[in-house]
């Protein structure tokens, strides 16, 4: 049996499973006024009541970075004030009495998706967020590959356009262009270029509402112009940045997570365009990108792959 902590900003969870399913997960609010040792105390004990007695082969930590893999230390993430030096895989493993590996939370996706959804069965796998923000994984030649000090994978910090939405402290990088930030910021672009034009967007904010990548994609789906035009650029830029990540990995599976899996129809034709355009055709001949497929289960799934990277 393997013991998974997937530690993040607004929650944190504890999963039980093997290398073929989840058998029990429970989530619980991160609360920042216990600090890193009163919330771990609180995730062990609820490990303990999870376990029942038994004792885990092994121990796997999911967490946003910076962390060092290597000697298991939490590095003062933005998300969680107050965790800083955090030895948190020497603190479980003397607690359970087993080996504990602690991952990057973009790696430990990579991994989950590698060993149990959409990139199951490849030897070279890209995975990447799109979510809040733009992080990698890298699955090359059947291992994770994180990198000399795990900073390996960090691609929303290319530069794709000198200007453009800003993400990872940079305009017209690809987290700007391709994550769920710099959506909005392209949809509120676009969408004053469309007022002043006469013609308002369907998602345009109300003092109740604000600008989403969700709101952008409901109205894109209803046939709105400007929202289709925000994720048809979307897609050029996400097929711009695919066709480095091909041309440097020649993977044989490119994972996408979040809104690429919600909003897959309306990103794939100009991504799939771009990545014609620009890619080299020997290696994107060979190169599938798919949705994840893990879903919401992801975190619980990456905490369980960390465990088996040990």
């Amino acid at each position: 049996m393997l013991l998974g902590f997937d530690i993040g900003g607004t929650k944190c969870g504890v999963v039980l499973g093997d290398a073929e399913r989840i058998f029990k997960a429970e989530k619980m609010p991160t609360d920042r006024a216990l600090g890193p040792d009163g919330m771990l105390i609180k995730l062990m004990e609820k490990a303990e009541e999870m376990l029942q007695g038994e004792k885990p082969e092994a121990i796997g930590i999911s967490c946003g970075g910076p962390l060092d893999s290597k000697t298991g230390v939490i590095l003062s993430p933005p998300n969680l004030p107050g965790w800083d030096e955090v030895h948190i895989a020497e603190t479980l493993s003397e607690r359970f009495g087993c080996p504990a590996h602690l991952e990057n939370d973009a790696n430990a996706c990579a991994l989950a998706e590698w060993r149990y959804g959409a990139g199951k069965g490849s030897e070279n796998m890209v995975f990447l967020t799109f979510g809040t923000g733009l992080g990698a994984g890298l699955i090359l030649n059947g291992r994770l590959y994180a990198g000399t000090n795990d900073m390996a994978g960090e691609a929303g910090h290319i530069a794709l356009s000198p200007f453009g939405p800003a993400g990872y402290g940079k305009a017209g990088s690809f987290e700007g262009f391709c994550s769920g930030g710099g959506i909005a910021q392209l949809a509120r672009t676009l969408a004053e270029e469309s007022i002043q034009n006469g013609v308002r967007p369907l998602y345009f904010p109300t003092p109740e509402t604000e600008i989403t990548a969700r709101s952008v994609a409901e109205a894109a789906k209803k046939g709105d112009p400007t929202a289709l035009k925000t994720y048809s650029l979307c897609g050029e830029m996400l097929g711009k940045g695919l066709a480095i990540l091909v041309d440097l990995f020649n993977p044989q599976v490119i994972v996408i997570g979040s809104v690429f899996a919600r909003s897959e129809e309306l990103l794939r034709p100009s991504m799939e365009k771009t990545l014609q355009k620009e890619a080299l055709p020997r290696a994107l001949a060979v190169c599938e990108v798919r949705p994840a497929s893990l879903g919401d289960s992801i975190g619980d799934y990456a905490a369980l792959a960390a465990a088996m990277n040990n």
